[in-house]
């Protein structure tokens, strides 16, 4: 029995802009976030780099050889089940066996978190809110 996935409520960017995350290459990256993470190309540039933005249920973020450190960046998805979240990226073919959930606070609100590192490097912590 197929279990509802997750929905992204909303996401901050760890740098400025959650629609020009950096990628090395954005042909190598597209596959893992089709895959694993369940977005979908939208639209697609090659001026003035090569960029995507990708839609998942409406929710965009935008892909972009832009030259920025990948590493360096990412974003944080709210959820409204983070446990859902994390199933439904297992179930897709996320190599990863368990979710590491933690709990941080930010400000006076708690969540319950888990990362995923893409193969590009970006960084992405899903939370739920536990407060």
């Amino acid at each position: 029995m197929e279990t509802p996935n997750a929905t992204i409520k909303n996401a901050w960017p760890y740098q400025q802009d959650k629609m020009n995350l950096p990628v090395p290459d954005l042909e190598a990256a597209i596959p893992f976030y089709e895959m694993i993470m369940g977005f979908r190309v939208v639209s697609r540039q090659d001026s003035p780099y090569k960029s995507a933005t990708i839609d998942k249920n409406g929710f965009q973020i935008g892909l972009a050889e832009n030259g920025g450190d990948p590493t360096q960046d990412g974003c944080f998805f709210e959820v409204d089940d983070v446990e859902k979240a994390f199933a439904e990226l297992k179930a897709n073919g996320l190599e990863k066996s368990e979710p590491k959930f933690d709990h941080q606070t930010y400000g006076t609100t708690e969540w319950k978190v888990f990362f995923v590192v893409a193969p590009d490097g970006l960084c992405y912590c899903y939370g739920e809110r536990q407060n």
